[in-house]
């Protein structure tokens, strides 16, 4: 199972009770037995922008960093801490606002998001994006009763 630790809290108030759905549904979904500790960190703009900068090479703020602590995605075992995920605070605030939901739920879009980058998904390619993309509205719909936004 997959666990988080609260590096830092955002302004905005969120259930606590849904963000652990969150890690026990994407546990039982990706269905590796594998378990670990995934730290959450909430930064301004200009901290993500610096952090997209010295490991990305892009100059440019992003809404969330994932970075995971390994190169082996198929095998947790002897990790700890698997990963980190990264917000920009200012940003899930602004795309909530374009997006027309809560700063709550666009904090919980980009956890699901980066923590199945850290499990090794993503999208590059237009597959990995489709299966990435339908993975993330499974564990939507699972947990909020909804499609996602």
């Amino acid at each position: 199972m997959f666990n988080y630790t609260l590096v830092s809290k955002p302004s905005f108030v969120f259930d606590e009770n849904i963000l652990k759905s969150i890690f026990e549904n994407i546990s039982k979904k990706i269905k590796k037995n594998q378990s670990g500790n995934i730290n959450i960190v909430f930064l301004d703009s200009q901290e993500v922008r610096d952090l997209n900068k010295n490991y990305r090479g892009i100059d440019k703020t992003t809404d969330v960093l994932s970075f995971h602590y390994h190169e082996n995605f198929k095998n947790f075992e002897k990790y700890d801490t698997v990963g980190e995920v990264v917000l920009n605070e200012e940003k899930i605030f602004s795309q909530a606002l374009d997006y027309g939901i809560t700063p709550e739920k666009e904090f919980f879009n980009l956890v699901i998001h980066s923590v199945l980058h850290i499990l090794g998904y993503d999208h590059e390619t237009n597959e990995d994006y489709k299966e990435m993309y339908s993975i993330e509205s499974e564990l939507w719909f699972e947990i909020f009763g909804e499609e996602k936004v």
